[in-house]
Parts: structure tokens; sequence; C-alpha cells
């Protein structure tokens, strides 16, 4: 009897629309991951090494320049636990402080009567950061079963490698000379 109930919709295969949106949500995840983690391993070196880039805009702004050093000193572990296999409720620390500094910078810039094109730039990172929170894959996201399994050693390599990499490739883009006015 259950045979006659049967219809040609209900034993149709699955379509693909659902796996291709995961894949979207995957490659929309790490790219705006990849990007926030890239300007945030550079903005660490900058930072660090107190270029003149960012001395020049710290003192447009009105900022000490030992500020550059705790910010510096922060935005590297951030990347890192960012691109890092699991670690939930450090990615949201790090997604927090990430969205902190951005809207910090843009209202810095905003607040210091500068134009759109120099707040603008921050407020576009603030999204990227969002995308990535809310595109995140369900072991990057607290309570989640996923989350509790263990990494394998490929995602750490990938991860170290990532990060090691940004460091180079930060490191051979320094900007030279004061910022833009």
């Amino acid at each position: 009897m259950t045979a006659a109930l049967t219809t040609p919709l209900d034993t149709a295969p699955p379509t693909a629309a659902p796996r291709a949106q995961g894949r979207l949500r995957t490659v929309g995840y790490w790219a705006f991951t990849l990007i926030i983690a890239l300007e945030m391993t550079a903005g660490s070196l900058w930072d660090l090494l107190r270029i003149e880039f960012v001395r020049g805009v710290f003192a447009r702004l009105g900022y000490p320049v030992y500020l550059l050093l705790i910010l510096g000193a922060w935005k590297l572990p951030c990347a890192a636990a960012l691109l890092a296999p699991r670690f939930p409720r450090l990615k949201e620390w790090a997604y927090a402080g990430t969205v902190f500094l951005y809207t910090g910078a843009a209202a810095s810039h905003f607040l210091a009567g500068e134009g759109s094109d120099k707040w603008i730039g921050p407020m576009v990172f603030g999204g990227f950061t969002m995308a990535s929170w809310a595109l995140r894959p369900d072991d990057r996201k607290v309570g989640t079963p996923a989350a509790a399994a263990p990494a394998r050693p490929s995602e750490w390599i990938t991860a170290l490698g990532l990060l090691a990499g940004f460091l180079v490739f930060a490191a051979l883009t320094l900007p030279k000379g004061p910022p833009p006015p």
C-alpha cells in the first residue's frame, strides 16, 4: 500500500544545489579568512617594526607610537588563531578583537576629520571579518560536535605554512616612506 502512495518526487535523488551552496560557502569563508589573516599578519609586522608608514598614520591621528607595539603583538596571534584548526573559543576572541581593531581604526580616522578614503578601508576589513565569522564551518564554531574532533596534522602544517608565507610576503612588501596625506 505504501508503494502506491510513493510518487516519483519522493524517490528523486537529491539535487546538487545544497552541495554547490556548501562549496560556495567554504570558498567564501576561506577567501575572507585568508584576506583577514594576511592583513593581520602584515599589520603585525608593520606595527612591530614601527615603519615610517604606520608612524605617520599614528602621528596624524594623535596616537603614541608605543601603541604600535601593543597592537602588533596581538595581531600575529590573532591571525594564527583564525588559521589554526579547532579552538573555536579562541577563534571567537580573535574575531571579536579583529572587529574591535577595524571599527576602532575606522572611527579614529572618521573622528579625526579624515575623508572616507581613510576610514572606508578599515570598514571593508571589518565587513570581511564579519563575513568570515558568518561563513565559518561547524568545526570552527563553539559548542558543535565537529569542533571537538582532533585536528589532522596536515591541518596544522597548512595553517603554519600559511602564516609563515604571510610573514614572508609582508616582509617583502613593506611600504617605503610616509603614508600619503
